[in-house]
């Protein structure tokens, strides 16, 4: 080990250990100074939404370690067994509804979306369908592109953006590396791969977790979405910005190749478990798209390809152990976050905060999603997301402002998922970095256009399409 990485890793730990100090000031702030209006409650919640803000933003310890560390602090502080008592007029959650969090129905919705994406990578049903798919296509640089962007918005729709990256990246590398060194297609094919599965994770709400975390703080608002309603309100707008993104590409990446020589390997399993696999994929897709029709709720429909592939044997305890538990558990701190502001009046407080009856409602909803781009950039967009939804949740069933709940939940996490302007704001942005193939600059420079034009579309656009459609 060198002495410049040892100097490295010495000041990665010192930062570590002045943002968790500073994580401890600001969590006595709101015990050192009384804020006018705010309840006993409602300064204990405060500190606590505090040291999320800091440990969210720093990361000087990981994100679900934040989460876990949220319900506890909640159960010792503001729940019917809290160590210092509360004032006689509040009345506090049982301590077991913020355990709860931790069983939440939305985490078993996204529990189902990652056991049939454990199934397609382990019998390479991605690998095989994007052969068949990709045929259509040709071998013009553009048409390709194209072909591997609506592919990867698609499998990212239903499995992990990471998992859908990882698994394209395998497949366009060799294609990539096939191209002349001075091709600036090279960065192009690059990043039109995370682009997508950012994008088409967006579609679904077991795509990516600000989805979930929405549903969830909606529902805990007695507010409920289908999957299919879901769809019908992102998918438009999916579509459009893998278009965009692919004609920003295209020109900001232009081919110096005629025609691209793709060979894709890949066929389908044909072995028992992968059958069961296949019809248990199908049946889950098609319960979640119908859900309107059955009635059926979707975390139910999703835990049924859970139980089935486990009781099967097509997927078996090792597999069980590969499951993203720390997504569970961060999108599960987001919903014990959003109930104890709830329940401690910390959002009546922070609304009041700002005049927003002055603003309007869609500068209201537009400040709130541009504030999870933002901080979605530079931030875990799911760390964003469970900070700015529960406020903008309140916020609309306050009726300060006159917008609906699930517009305002539902384009905070769209503009969470939108920041893609850096290697650091999203896993599968890293995945692509990794390649060393695409710089920052080049990634930044089309990440914040694809960003700005997604918030555009789904502020401006996409609501004229639900109200034509009756949705929203």
């Amino acid at each position: 080990m060198t002495t410049t990485t040892t100097q490295r890793q010495q000041r990665r730990i010192q930062m570590r250990f002045v943002w968790l100090a500073v994580a401890v000031v600001v969590f006595l702030v709101p015990f050192v100074f009384e804020f006018d209006g705010l309840s006993p409650a409602g300064h204990r919640m405060f500190a606590i939404f505090l040291v999320a803000i800091v440990l969210w933003v720093a990361e000087p310890i990981p994100l679900y370690s934040t989460a876990v560390l949220i319900i506890l602090l909640e159960i010792l502080m503001i729940s019917d067994q809290a160590l210092v008592g509360l004032p006689a007029d509040f009345e506090p959650r049982a301590f077991r509804d913020y355990y709860s969090a931790l069983a939440d129905p939305v985490l078993l919705l996204v529990l189902g979306g990652f056991f049939l994406a454990m199934g397609s990578s382990r019998f390479r049903l991605d690998r095989a369908m994007g052969r068949i798919l990709l045929r259509p296509f040709g071998d013009r640089p553009a048409r390709i592109m194209l072909g591997l962007m609506l592919i990867t918005g698609t499998f990212s729709m239903f499995m992990s953006n990471v998992a859908t990256t990882a698994t394209m990246m395998a497949v366009v590398l060799p294609v990539v590396a096939a191209l002349p060194t001075q091709d600036r297609l090279r960065v192009g094919m690059v990043l039109a791969i995370p682009f997508a599965a950012n994008i088409g994770g967006m579609g679904t709400p077991v795509g990516t977790p600000p989805n979930a975390i929405a549903i969830g703080q909606l529902a805990g608002s007695g507010i409920s979405i289908s999957f299919g309603k879901w769809m019908v309100m992102a998918i438009p707008g999916v579509v459009a910005l893998i278009f965009i993104a692919w004609w920003l590409i295209r020109r900001l990446f232009p081919s110096a190749t005629e025609t691209i020589d793709l060979k894709i390997e890949g066929e389908f399993d044909r072995s028992r478990e992968a059958r069961i696999f296949y019809v248990v994929f199908i049946i889950t897709v098609v319960l979640w798209m119908t859900e309107s029709f059955h009635g059926v709720t979707s975390s139910i429909v999703g835990f049924i390809p859970v139980v089935v592939l486990l009781v099967t044997g097509v997927l078996k305890e090792k597999d069980l152990q590969n499951v993203q538990w720390h997504v569970l558990w961060l999108i599960a701190g987001g919903i014990a976050l959003g109930r104890g502001i709830v329940d401690s009046g910390l959002d009546d407080w922070v609304i009041g905060l700002i005049s927003w009856e002055s603003l309007g409602a869609t500068v209201t909803i537009g400040v709130f999603t541009v504030a999870a781009l933002v901080l979605s950039t530079v931030m875990s967009n799911s760390a964003s997301a469970n900070l700015l939804i529960p406020l903008g949740v309140s916020l609309a069933l306050s009726g300060t402002v006159d917008v609906d709940p699930l517009v305002v939940g539902f384009l905070i996490a769209m503009g969470a998922s939108l920041a893609m302007a850096l290697p650091i704001s999203t896993p599968t942005n890293a995945v692509a970095y990794s390649s060393g193939l695409i710089k920052t600059g080049d990634m930044a420079k089309t990440g914040i256009l694809i960003g700005v034009i997604g918030v555009i579309i789904y502020l401006f656009v996409s609501p004229l399409l639900w109200s034509a459609l009756g949705v929203a």
